[in-house]
């Protein structure tokens, strides 16, 4: 598997792109502003309908533009045209959020589990992914919590690094998720089988002994998500780098 790009080592990665006040998370405006500030960019995808990579972190549409319903039963046209809370704008896609970074910044790419329990069901999103990359110039790094889809990914684009995005799968943060789903995936167990190059850690359990482990064997470790100057600078004892939000990093 490739080697995490060092772009996404040398600088902080906006979590959601660059958002606020007037500008909302994974928005056209957030990542506009990124670029212009010469940060990393973390965005989160979903699945569309039609099978379109769209940028947008919840599964249901309430939060961020105030419609009913899952993400995945619209097609991409239906969700560009929701104007997101607070702006002006739709929900990108994953190509026009392409378009606007055009490589002058690192993108690091999670993909939202398909499955429901972070299990096999996978393979649309991670195509449409894929392909929205294609010819892409710039660095950019994938990542899920979800093995399965990292196992994907690296079978459809062995040329592009991926990672998993971990946790120590707290009740109170995955109340769906199943119990032995949860303490499985809490020990970190699936780097081999993905051959993942990187984590992404929870910054609220950085001081797991599996991430210590991981980082002596020489093994990048991103964290999110840092909110404060105080929570970065406790974090980089450990991290190598940060996803950060809500402050100027």
């Amino acid at each position: 598997m490739p080697p995490l790009p060092p772009s996404l080592l040398d600088r902080p990665i906006a979590h959601r792109a660059l958002h606020g006040p007037g500008v909302p998370e994974n928005s056209r405006a957030a990542i506009r502003a990124a670029v212009a500030a010469g940060y990393g960019i973390e965005i989160d995808l979903q699945q569309s309908a039609d099978g379109e990579a769209m940028v947008f972190h919840d599964y249901g549409l309430g939060r961020l533009t105030g419609k009913n319903g899952p993400v995945r039963l619209r097609d991409a046209f239906e969700l560009t045209s929701l104007q997101l809370i607070g702006g002006d704008e739709g929900i990108p896609t994953l190509r026009e959020v392409l378009e606007i970074v055009d490589g002058a910044v690192p993108l690091l790419i999670e993909l939202k589990d398909q499955d429901g329990a972070m299990g096999p069901n996978v393979g649309t999103l991670e195509a449409a992914t894929v392909a929205a990359l294609k010819g892409y110039q710039g660095d950019v790094a994938l990542m899920s919590f979800n093995p399965h889809q990292v196992v994907e990914l690296a079978r459809l684009a062995p040329d592009i690094p991926q990672g998993m995005a971990t946790s120590y799968f707290a009740l109170k943060d995955w109340p769906i998720l199943p119990t032995k789903v949860r303490r499985r995936l809490r020990t970190i167990p699936d780097l081999e089988s993905t051959t993942a190059s990187f984590i992404s850690h929870d910054v609220r359990s950085l001081d797991m002994p599996r991430v210590a482990e991981l980082k002596a064997s020489g093994l990048p470790i991103l964290c999110y998500t840092v909110r404060s100057p105080a929570a970065e600078a406790k974090a980089r004892q450990i991290a190598d780098n940060i996803t950060f939000e809500g402050y100027t990093a």
